[in-house]
C-alpha cells in the first residue's frame, strides 16, 4: 500500500519561507502527477500546485504563483513545495496527493 508522508510545516512570520516535503513509500513519482493541496479552517481544500510526471511541467494556483515552487527528486521518492514570501492567508494544512492517495498533512501557520 502506497503511503505519503508530508513534513516541513511550522510557524513562520509573514514574508518568511518554508520547504515542505512529501515522501512516498514506493517508487511512484516518475509515473504520476503529484499535487499539493491546502485546506484552511472553514474553507474547502484547494489545489496549490502540481507537477507532471516525466516532463516536470508545473502548474500553480494564481494565489501562489511566483511565490511557490514545486519540484521532485525521483531518486529520493520525494516531492517538495518551496514556499517563499509567505502571507497570513497561506495558513492551512498542506497535503500532497498522488493517484488518489493522500498524506496526513502538515500545518503551516504564517503570523502577521
Amino acid at each position: 500500500q502506497l503511503a505519503l508522508v508530508e513534513s516541513g510545516g511550522g510557524l513562520v512570520q509573514s514574508g518568511g519561507s518554508l520547504n515542505l516535503s512529501c515522501l512516498a513509500s514506493g517508487e511512484i513519482y516518475n509515473s504520476y502527477v503529484v499535487s499539493w493541496y491546502r485546506q484552511a479552517p472553514g474553507k474547502e481544500r484547494e489545489l496549490v500546485a502540481k507537477i507532471e510526471s516525466f516532463e516536470d511541467t508545473a502548474n500553480y494556483a494564481d494565489s501562489v504563483k511566483d511565490r511557490f515552487t514545486i519540484s521532485r527528486d525521483n531518486a529520493r521518492n520525494t516531492v517538495y513545495l518551496y514556499m517563499n514570501s509567505l502571507k497570513p492567508e497561506d495558513t492551512a494544512v498542506y497535503y500532497c496527493s498522488v493517484a488518489g492517495i493522500w498524506g496526513q498533512g502538515t500545518q503551516v501557520t504564517v503570523s502577521s
